[in-house]
């Protein structure tokens, strides 16, 4: 079978067609590039994916991490593709060249790490995650950290992680007990332990840098009192050079259903002498440090949900056009039932549409969140750069959940067009699916989203936030009844965005009353929200796409085509769905907060 990761014609036609990404060249920012050397760099990571990193897959699967006194060995064969990554600049895309970074729009950044991350994404996260910790140091750290740390992270030259979770402390963090003191020569001493810290040690990078939540001696109770510090495996220098060994160690790593090849940590910090630490930024403020690169993470697991689907999706279609097995339904012209490949079955190609349906609509999303943080990033005015966050920070649980939750559906049913062998290691599916699990878990659960979204996100702005992403669906639905074709999809949408509305609408009212009730129907809520901003971005690649085909002179064209097929099959078969769930919502039922606890048995 042919080796598949991404659809690169979608790429291209969200990119180019749908949203532009070409127009950004004109900017000051990005004058050294134009759609030619856009096109040249995803297709270099193409063939460093295809060739490098995807033979890595089902190896490092297979093979895992070792813990061995102390250490994590990653498979030995990521350890080539993870030094090609890092000497030829795959990390940190979009971050600014001075920085260490390629300076590249976030869109044309992300269309490369559909392959880079596509591939496999625990041997990309060795080298990538340290972007993350970058980013933090980047924006709240001092000069001297900046000069200390930035430039090896951004690079990948240093792996980074996220050391928030402890045994008493999952989703809530006001319980860390992971204590600082206050040592003469301005530096911390850290006491405490860590769990599930992903790429928390490894042999792939000389150094980790490892930002750790914990509470300064005398510091508030409660997630006021949190602060955040810079924790390196290896203390560096004031020349940069390498020093002594901290005491934050490895104590073991997790054995878990999938992501067999990324090392999941638990780790002690001062067990043995001294953990020393560097403040980031202020006391007290390590939320809000941490949470702006939580809100990113969060997206990018969403991202990371839908490479799994994408390359489950191509998986499968590949397979279904090879797999011969029964007879056509219909006679040929020789008054015969011949044997037909599976894609021929109507069960098959209802699966096949609807895994493609999902996995074109997340593509869409992701990159139009994606164009609204390039928009910040080049806004004109703070004015126009909060607005752009303000839908980002909306859109950020909804990417999460949706993407994490449909995307492992993609994978379960790309299982089922292989049928049985699809249970099996013979093909990469099954792994597919173990590996996107995880998605709907970690960064904050699924239901820690949903809670987000009603508790936080539909009141941002007094709702006004919530309105113009409702306005934005409208807009499209507008744009698309002026083709003939699209009328009847528009007005279907049109007609779950009313619902949606008068959903969101309801349980902002119920939750002034009862909240628990209102939390209880938020993950419903969350997910008919996704199926309605999916729809929006189906219905605006129809009007794209058709755009595009008028401009040929209304030639035939199957890809152009076969979007807007895609279009009607979401939106004629998913969204009357999605109404029932937003009516359920609306009039929904208090039986699972009502019910005693002891009824549960």
């Amino acid at each position: 079978m042919t080796a598949v990761i991404a659809d690169l014609r979608d790429i291209e036609f969200v990119l180019y067609d749908q949203f532009h990404v070409q127009n950004l060249t004109k900017h000051k920012r990005y004058l050294e590039f134009n759609r030619k050397s856009f096109d040249m760099i995803i297709g270099e990571a193409r063939k460093l994916a295809i060739k490098e990193i995807l033979p890595t897959f089902s190896i490092g699967d297979q093979q895992g991490v070792r813990f061995e006194n102390g250490n994590v060995q990653v498979p030995e064969c990521f350890h080539k593709p993870c030094r090609i990554m890092v000497e030829d600049g795959w990390t940190a895309l979009s971050e600014d060249v001075e920085k260490g970074g390629q300076g590249l729009p976030c869109m044309v950044s992300h269309a490369i790490l559909e392959y880079l991350a596509g591939a496999n994404y625990c041997l990309w996260s060795y080298v990538h995650f340290g972007h993350g910790t970058g980013k933090m140091i980047d924006l709240y750290g001092s000069e001297r950290q900046k000069k200390l740390y930035l430039e090896k992270l951004f690079t990948g030259q240093w792996g980074g992680t996220m050391l928030l979770t402890e045994s008493q402390a999952g989703s809530d963090l006001s319980l860390i007990e992971t204590t600082a003191l206050r040592n003469d020569d301005g530096t911390y001493s850290l006491t405490g332990s860590k769990l599930f810290i992903t790429s928390g040690e490894h042999d792939v990078t000389d150094n980790i840098i490892h930002p750790v939540l914990a509470r300064v001696q005398g510091a508030p109770g409660g997630t006021q009192g949190i602060s955040i510090f810079i924790v390196p495996k290896f203390w560096v220098n004031d020349d940069g050079s390498l020093g002594d060994r901290n005491d934050i160690v490895c104590t073991g790593i997790e054995e878990k259903m999938g992501i067999h090849g990324g090392a999941t940590c638990s780790m002690a910090l001062g067990s043995r002498g001294i953990c020393r630490g560097l403040l980031l930024g202020e006391e007290n403020q390590g939320l809000k440090i941490m949470f702006h690169m939580m809100n990113e993470t969060r997206i990018f697991t969403g991202f990371q949900a839908f490479t799994n689907a994408s390359a489950a999706y191509l998986w499968a279609l590949d397979y279904a056009k090879t797999r011969i097995q029964g007879r056509s339904l219909t006679k040929n012209k020789a008054g015969e039932y011949p044997l037909v490949p599976i894609i021929e079955h109507p069960d098959v190609r209802r699966m096949l549409m609807s895994m493609r349906a999902r996995v074109d609509g997340m593509r869409s999303l992701i990159y139009y969140v994606q164009s609204l943080v390039e928009h910040s990033r080049l806004a004109s005015s703070e004015t126009e750069r909060e607005a752009a966050d303000d839908l980002v920070s909306f859109f950020t649980p909804i990417v999460k959940t949706y993407c994490a939750e449909h995307g492992f559906n993609v994978c379960i049913d790309a299982i089922q067009v292989f049928g049985g062998v699809g249970y099996t290691r013979d093909y990469p599916v099954e792994q597919l699916a173990r590996d996107c699990k995880i998605t709907s878990i970690y960064e904050g659960t699924s239901g820690v989203q949903a809670m987000d979204l009603v508790g936080r996100k539909l009141a941002m702005k007094g709702g006004a936030v919530a309105k113009d992403f409702l306005a934005g669906i409208r807009r499209t639905s507008a744009t698309a009844k002026k083709t003939a074709s699209l009328r009847d999809l528009a007005d279907k949408v049109d007609k779950g965005t009313d619902a949606l509305e008068t959903a969101l609408e309801s349980l902002l009212a119920k939750k002034k009353n009862d909240i628990r009730s209102a939390f209880a129907h938020a993950h419903p809520l969350l997910d008919a929200t996704g199926d309605v901003t999916l729809a929006w971005m189906h219905l605006w690649r129809s009007c794209t796409a058709l755009e595009k085909l008028e401009s040929k002179g209304k030639k035939s064209e199957v890809f152009l085509e076969g979007i807007v097929k895609t279009a009607d099959f979401f939106i004629s078969n998913v969204l009357p769905i999605t109404m029932g769930k937003l009516e359920s919502i609306k009039n929904g039922s208090n039986a699972a907060v009502d019910i005693d606890t002891l009824a549960f048995g």
